[in-house]
């Protein structure tokens, strides 16, 4: 019987290596699982390794081998995917959908005032992974280069901080939230559509706080 943090570390690290045969870094594990510190995810290793899930494999750098998935998570449809387990028991009759909170709508062009609704929104859980999640309406176009279009929902992993390059809810002056690719650029942050007719937006670090970051986005036809 694994704890909820263990099977979400097992579960992010399972699906980064069928994504890309890398083990997640530690660093990245800390972010995905809302650790405070790296000796969190030591614990949970150990603890993942102690049960035989996963093992270390010698002389490789950040090299983790997954033995095997929880019974949970071999069951039914849901063993392509393991990101279908969840934090948050699934609400909905099927065990494959989830509500998560839906939060109103948020600018993919300059930025509207986001978290402003307190609705739900049904996810198939194959859509999000480790961590706390919620959904956000997009307004605008200024992402459809990167496939985000006026009317999808973006759904969103809460944290704090993201790397260069991630896509991300940035609220900014404590009031207004856009969807954009966030970036460092010297002592600026910046903002950067996914649109050749918008320019990027830089601000002073301290105006620009990161709400989440892209986790998936669903589309209704």
């Amino acid at each position: 019987m694994l704890t909820r943090k263990q099977h979400e570390l097992l579960c992010f690290i399972h699906d980064r290596l069928a994504e890309s045969g890398v083990s997640p870094s530690f660093e990245e594990m800390k972010d995905a699982l809302d650790l405070k510190s790296k000796s969190g995810v030591h614990r949970l290793i150990s603890a993942l390794e102690e049960r035989q899930f996963i093992r270390r494999l010698p002389n490789r750098a950040r090299a983790l081998e997954v033995l095997k998935m929880p019974e949970r998570a071999d069951r039914g449809p849901a063993a392509a995917s393991p990101t279908a387990s969840r934090v948050q028991p699934p609400v909905a009759a099927n065990e494959n959908v989830l509500e998560i909170p839906l939060h109103g709508r948020i600018a993919a062009g300059a930025p509207i005032e986001a978290l402003e609704g307190q609705n739900s929104l049904s996810v198939p859980a194959a859509l999000l992974g480790p961590g706390e999640h919620y959904a956000l309406e997009v307004a605008g176009d200024s992402m459809v280069e990167a496939g985000i279009l006026d009317g999808d929902y973006a759904l969103i992993r809460r944290a704090e901080t993201a790397r260069d390059g991630q896509i991300v809810v940035a609220l900014v002056d404590d009031n207004e939230a856009t969807l954009k690719y966030f970036r460092r650029e010297g002592a600026m942050v910046r903002l950067d559509p996914a649109n050749r007719a918008y320019d990027p937006q830089r601000y002073d670090p301290n105006r620009v706080r990161v709400q989440g970051c892209l986790a998936g986005l669903l589309r209704r036809y």
